[in-house]
């Protein structure tokens, strides 16, 4: 078993309760510029910060065996609180998209169907580079639409890999205890940024 330590912190939102498993960098010191001009940082992450890093920006899928079994071993004491995973959609292609991969391990290892019930309505701008809150909220505003079929009665656990503001997840958790009618939401991600822009 490959199971990396985590120091879990609560996340708020409007789900009924949230964890990130641990800061998505503990320091991260500016080196200097490098040959473009781009400022370059000598970046300190715990260790499950380090494998999803490497699974995202590198996409080492070797990286994703050590999350998922960190996760689900995590998950097992609260496994009567959740029957279905909802990740939340990929902001932008990759040929590997993290949420998806990790979604369906951890849902593999728990015995619990991962649910691809959120979609869309437009292509989403990354997000992740709009810091104003208010901007924030009206990028998600009428963004995600639920499959409600599938998520009736359901007690959910969303799904991401970062917890920045919580802007996106409040939009799903919105959607998925209004229209799709989900019994309960509750909310994990890998890592949460140490403040929230």
């Amino acid at each position: 078993m490959a199971i990396v330590k985590i120091n879990p912190i609560k996340i708020e939102g409007r789900w009924h309760s949230g964890i990130a498993l641990d800061l998505h960098t503990t320091s991260s010191t500016p080196t200097g510029p490098n040959e473009f001009g781009h400022m370059q940082f000598d970046t300190v992450r715990p260790e499950i910060a380090q494998l999803l890093y490497l699974l995202k920006n590198r996409a080492d899928k070797d990286a994703a065996g050590p999350i998922i079994e960190t996760v689900a071993d995590f998950l097992s004491a609260n496994r009567d609180k959740f029957d279905c995973i909802v990740p939340v959609p990929p902001s932008h292609q990759r040929a590997l998209q993290p949420v998806i991969v990790l979604a369906e391990g951890i849902g593999a290892a728990l015995g619990v169907p991962v649910l691809a019930c959120i979609t869309t309505t437009r292509s989403t701008a990354q997000l992740k580079n709009v810091t104003d809150p208010e901007e924030r909220k009206k990028q998600v505003e009428g963004l995600y639409q639920v499959d409600a079929t599938q998520t009736h009665g359901r007690r959910i656990l969303l799904f991401d890999d970062l917890f920045r503001s919580g802007t996106t997840m409040n939009a799903i958790t919105d959607e998925l205890l209004g229209p799709g009618k989900a019994a309960s939401v509750r909310a994990l991600t890998i890592t949460k940024t140490r403040s929230n822009h």
